[in-house]
């Protein structure tokens, strides 16, 4: 851990040293996604971003407990406490019960990440698992004066809470004009300011997922779920909290009122928060219907896609971009990315049967260097694959009898490779794992390699445009034959 690391602290709008509240141990929270649906692209871009952060602490030596949740219940179509359960409504919809529709659709959000080779969280507690501690949680904010009871609802007082805490500290919103651009209330609204959220609401007559509480039978709000599941598996306080930016304006800065009320003191040391998505420069959106499934992105079914991309393919895609910038989505970035992706497994694959010479032409210390110190300054991995196209440069001109490497620089070159494109990037060459293909050429391999030694050229110029045609070129070599994907 001598290599200090910087990120961005959307609490002090900019980078700050890293310095974790228990070093070398480190908690971090991720709002985890609403299973009502099937995940979309803007969800798998956040969970990469922090799977990679994940990785990239543990590489650095730090001990990290990773908590991202489940939401499972409480959340309503609106943010502002109006609308349809989003689970009841989908139950409706699909002749289901509620915790059917969780179940399915958590078991696609981990098909999905599993597709993008993320690692799972150390804790994946669930909304409806921890109903108990956010009453407790939300009785503590009553005690304190910071929530009042309406009608079998609890609402939080956020003018109360801002006359003591500044509720805009996130965003640095001013609280004046949130207030003016807030409809006003209506006759019938229980709450007694324009900004107040719900922590726990009544239950209708027809309302499936319920619980008992002091003040009836009801659900959770849907902001009080995290603040209850950070602080009981990372403490009243601790060192990161993510998610989409998405997320800040509302859910992280009730989350922080929540439990500033119920602790006095803010949840999140660092708060770290991943951009939006744009398909050919406009804001992806289900209401503008550009937005697409990472299924029909892999599989190319959707009108705005040319083909299908393979899910590495993908997270390579989203990786060469850094996590707070916007990704522009279009088939041109994607075939580009592609491209790029299948240069770095080619090379990678020449790795294994490059043959050290006693000099070298190529220091590769330099490179790990530059990779270390990209991640170091805010996880900045478009500058690691920069960095790892000179190593697929330099091992091209190796394989290619234009250069030599030693053996202590190609252990150096080997272990670039797995640190950063496997262990902390987790990507995986996806035709390395077709052992079938891998035999069946071997075999071609041979036959070629029999029928040149038999004087045979007409077979083997058959056998060498055949393979081309499909697709696969050969590199002869005075060490043998090769074959990579074109």
């Amino acid at each position: 851990m001598e290599n200090a690391i910087h990120l961005y602290n959307t609490l002090a709008r900019r980078k700050e040293l890293f310095e974790p509240i228990n070093a070398p141990h480190v908690g971090m929270y991720v709002c985890g996604p609403t299973v009502y649906s099937d995940v979309h692209l803007g969800n798998c871009r956040t969970f990469i971003s922090f799977d990679l952060i994940f990785r990239y602490l543990k590489y650095s030596g730090y001990k990290v407990r990773y908590v991202r949740n489940i939401t499972d219940a409480g959340h309503l179509e609106g943010d502002r406490d109006e609308g349809d359960d989003k689970f009841a409504k989908r139950a409706k919809l699909e002749q289901l019960e509620p915790m059917e529709i969780v179940q399915k659709y958590t078991l696609g959000f981990h098909d999905v990440l599993r597709m993008f080779n993320t690692l799972p969280p150390s804790i994946e507690p669930t909304a409806t698992g921890h109903i108990t501690e956010q009453i407790e949680m939300i009785k503590e904010i009553m005690a304190n004066g910071y929530a009042y009871e309406a009608n079998g609802t609890v609402y939080f007082d956020v003018e109360k809470y801002s006359s003591h805490y500044n509720y805009t500290i996130l965003t640095n919103r001013n609280l004046e004009d949130m207030l003016a651009n807030t409809r006003e209330l209506g006759g019938q609204d229980e709450k007694r300011g324009r900004l107040d959220f719900a922590l726990w609401i009544k239950a209708k007559p027809e309302t499936i997922m319920r619980w008992p509480s002091p003040w009836g039978v009801g659900f959770p709000g849907w902001h009080i779920e995290c603040s209850a599941m950070s602080a009981k598996y990372l403490g009243d306080e601790f060192d990161i909290h993510g998610g989409g930016m998405d997320l800040a304006a509302t859910h992280h800065t009730n989350e922080i009122a929540q439990s500033e009320a119920c602790n006095h003191k803010q949840p999140a040391k660092y708060w770290m928060h991943t951009n939006m998505l744009t398909v050919n420069g406009t804001r992806m959106s289900k209401s503008a219907g550009n937005g697409f499934l990472p299924g029909e992105l892999f599989t190319g079914n959707h009108p705005l896609l040319d083909r299908g991309y393979s899910p590495m393919t993908v997270k390579f895609f989203m990786l060469q971009a850094h996590y707070r910038s916007t990704l522009d989505f279009s088939n041109e970035a994607l075939d580009a990315s592609e491209k790029g992706f299948k240069r770095l497994m080619n090379a990678i694959n020449l790795l294994g049967k490059l043959v050290p010479s006693a000099e070298s032409d190529f220091e590769i210390e330099p490179l790990i260097s530059n990779c270390v110190k990209a991640m170091n300054d805010d996880f900045n991995s478009p500058v690691v694959i920069a960095e790892l196209f000179e190593a697929t440069r330099i091992i091209n001109t190796i394989h290619d009898g234009k250069g030599k490497i030693s053996a202590p620089e190609l252990e150096k070159m080997k272990k670039l490779i797995d640190d950063f494109v496997f262990n902390i990037f987790g990507l995986m060459d996806e035709d390395a794992s077709n052992t079938e293909l891998h035999s069946v050429m071997d075999m071609v391999i041979d036959i070629r390699k029999a029928a040149k030694e038999n004087k045979d050229y007409a077979t083997s110029d058959k056998i060498r445009i055949g393979l081309q045609s499909m697709g696969i070129q050969l590199k002869d070599s005075k060490d043998g034959t090769t074959w990579i994907k074109a």
